[in-house]
């Protein structure tokens, strides 16, 4: 038996060197030793070989306690806790006396099934059997209870043991942890250096996934401090979760500093981990290059990885990087992979935010699909502006007996609103208190939006006072309703109640107060907000704040301000900022302004048919033929057409769907028949000689 053991075989692959040793003891006649024979079933069961740990189990004549632990460990380890529980009820059919390891097993498996009342059972055979005391089932116990998130049964079982050690104390502390009870497992840490208990990577581990915030860096590098001082700073556990607490602290360079520190301790989670910090950070250059250091150095890349890099690959610089990831990924055989699979349709969705074709060509070679598969393309339909397509999906999602979430429930509503289908949105709304998901925030969020868009800002309000006040997400939307409803001292109200009742305010927050006092013609107030919102809030300015800040002052009139804005901002305006002050300049009808900002978005952004279209009208209504005729030049030369605009109508809860000149509607003769009468009851009514008649 000495090749399972030997420093010979060290260098062999584990599940070859079992086969050699189960193949040396049938060829020495030594199989029939029940001390060997579980040697080799426990090698199985490491390697994860069920069906090889079976057969050689049904082959053991006289098998003991330990051949039945370790085929009770084997399952639990490779998350088969059925078949577990099946060997624990044989082995006690067969007499044999369960034991310590016998429990802690079973315990581990009922932690990572979650099955609470499973693990009461196998506690109520832990005393009947005489093992309460017994500390290696008393640390199970904790254990167990903490990850059913049963915290307060794990402290009756640690405060009754009679002697606890490091595992107890980690195991109680880890239940804190996933509870989020900050203090007390902090308090818990204190209590286990006073009793000078050994600290291990099990202690600092966890305690490390608390500290997620910029306000908890100094307690970051205390606790990094107490891991070098134990000497346990390269510990993948504790190294891993440094890694990670350091960046969610907002150092980057930290981080940077323990992977570098890293280098011979270094697992697959340890690379994954600096590939999340610097995708959080916007790295994603950095993260491209780890993600190739890591093969390069044998690190074959785990699904958390694919998913991760993956999703880094959505603006116009990375698109190449995401192609050669899609073709890796069939390469390594993972293209059935469900998360990999709709890591990759969120790519390409948001890469291309006007086409449904890649998202849907890997939706449709999905063998399996979750809830995540399907809500990526439903919420694809309703950002892209496909809204009744949108509709028909959420159909078939319901049809397809998949369970309804409040994801769904947002997209389907996003795209009820965009189509003003008030009767379809409410029947949604309907669906969403059957749900019980009509609270949810994002769902609330949506109800408002909804209902603001279909005109009934009553039932927005409604929706946003009978359920809870205390997310930005709720406050923000109806700020909005209020300000696109023209109603923008209602909205500041809102704000100011925001400010009392101390809800978080956020990036988003300001830019739906702006929008208000832009559309209300507030000019003072959204000045003063714009001045103030770094300094008195500690939200600094994005590029939406500008560009509401220069439609607010075009809106106004004021135009040299609008533009001196523009010329100030810290960094590099885009195309929307530029297109508002396009805008404003048209409303203002400064021409000479307009050609230079035009011209600019012609350069920048030669595909966008809104410039033409701006530019166009402009100079159309200044009857600047010629500057018009080049621009519609220019459009047909580029081969840019302008997107129609399209008209909605519900009617008997279907929805018809127009656009200028359209004749493809089957009661088109009838529509414009009576369009004409109205047409002709409206010159007659007023006596209009010289009205513009629209152009069928």
């Amino acid at each position: 038996m000495r090749l399972l053991h030997s420093p010979i075989g060290s260098s062999v692959n584990p599940f070859l060197k079992v086969l050699i040793t189960h193949s040396w003891a049938i060829k020495s006649a030594t199989i029939s030793d029940v001390y060997i024979a579980n040697n080799i079933l426990s090698g199985y069961s490491r390697c994860q070989e069920s069906r090889l740990a079976h057969q050689l189990f049904d082959e053991i004549a006289q098998r003991d306690t330990v051949s039945w632990n370790t085929m009770i460990a084997g399952n639990v380890n490779r998350g088969d806790f059925d078949s577990a529980w099946d060997f624990l009820k044989n082995m006690k059919k067969c007499g044999l006396q369960l034991d310590g390891y016998t429990f802690g097993s079973l315990l581990k498996g009922v932690a990572c099934a979650q099955q609470w009342g499973t693990g009461q059972q196998v506690h109520s055979m832990i005393v009947k059997m005489g093992y309460a005391e017994n500390v290696y089932c008393g640390s199970a116990l904790v254990d167990m209870y903490a990850k059913c998130g049963r915290v307060d049964d794990a402290v009756l079982v640690f405060e009754h043991m009679p002697e606890c050690n490091s595992v107890s104390w980690n195991a109680l502390i880890s239940g804190y942890v996933q509870v989020g009870d900050r203090g007390t497992a902090f308090l818990l840490f204190a209590c286990m250096e006073q009793e000078g208990l050994k600290i291990d990577d099990g202690t600092i581990a966890p305690l490390m996934t608390l500290l997620d915030d910029a306000e908890f860096y100094k307690p970051t590098m205390q606790i990094h401090g107490k891991a070098i001082k134990h000497g346990l700073e390269f510990e993948n556990k504790v190294c891993n979760a440094t890694i990670t607490s350091y960046s969610q602290c907002g150092s980057i360079a930290d981080a940077e500093k323990v992977f570098d520190g890293s280098f011979g301790a270094r697992d697959l989670v340890t690379w994954n981990s600096i590939i999340g910090a610097y995708l959080v950070h916007n790295k994603e250059e950095c993260a491209f290059n780890v993600f190739i250091d890591m093969q390069r150095l044998g690190f074959e890349p785990d699904i958390y990885s694919y998913t991760s890099i993956i999703s880094a690959c959505f603006d116009e610089t990375h698109k190449k990087h995401g192609k050669s990831l899609h073709g890796l990924v069939i390469k390594r055989g993972l293209e059935q992979s469900v998360p990999v699979c709709n890591a990759l349709t969120t790519m390409y969705l948001k890469s291309n935010s006007r086409s449904m074709v890649e998202p849907l060509s890997i939706f449709e070679s999905m063998e399996l699909k979750d809830r995540v598969s399907w809500n990526s393309i439903l919420t694809g339909f309703s950002q892209i502006g496909l809204s009744e397509d949108a509709l028909k999906f959420f159909g078939h999602m319901r049809l397809a007996i998949l369970e309804i979430d409040h994801y769904s429930f947002s997209a389907v509503l996003r795209s009820c609103a965009d189509l003003a289908t008030l009767q379809l949105g409410q029947q949604v709304h309907v669906l969403a208190l059957k749900s019980g998901l009509d609270s949810n925030e994002f769902v609330v969020s949506a109800l408002i939006f909804m209902y603001a868009k279909c005109g009934i800002i009553e039932d927005a309000r409604k929706s946003f006072e009978e359920n809870p006040k205390d997310s930005s997400i709720t406050w923000n939307s109806i700020i909005f309703a209020y300000a696109q409803h023209g109603q923008g001292h209602i909205a500041l109200d809102l704000f100011s109640q925001m400010k009392r009742q101390e809800v978080k305010l956020d990036h988003i927050t300001f830019v739906a107060v702006l929008t208000a006092c832009s559309h209300n013609g507030l000019v003072e107030e959204g000045c003063k907000l714009l001045k103030t919102m770094e300094c008195n809030y500690g939200i600094p300015l994005r590029m939406e704040h500008y560009a509401c800040a220069v439609d607010l002052y075009g809106r106004a009139g004021r135009l040299e301000e609008a533009k001196a804005l523009v010329e100030s901002m810290p960094f590099e305006p885009n195309a929307t900022v530029w297109q508002t002050l396009l805008g404003a300049c048209r409303a203002c009808g400064n021409i000479e302004l307009a050609s230079q900002v035009g011209n600019h978005l012609l350069d920048a952004e030669p595909e966008d048919h809104c410039t033409y279209v701006l530019l166009s009208d402009l100079y159309g209504h200044l009857r600047r033929w010629d500057e018009r005729a080049s621009v519609k030049r220019l459009m047909k030369q580029r081969g840019v057409k302008k997107v129609p605009g399209w008209s909605w109508i519900e009617i008997k809860n279907q929805v018809h769907a127009f656009k200028a000149e359209d004749r493809l509607h089957a009661n088109c003769d009838d529509i414009y028949f009576v369009l004409g009468v109205f047409m002709d009851e409206i010159m007659r009514l007023y006596k209009v000689d010289d009205l513009e008649v629209l152009t069928y």
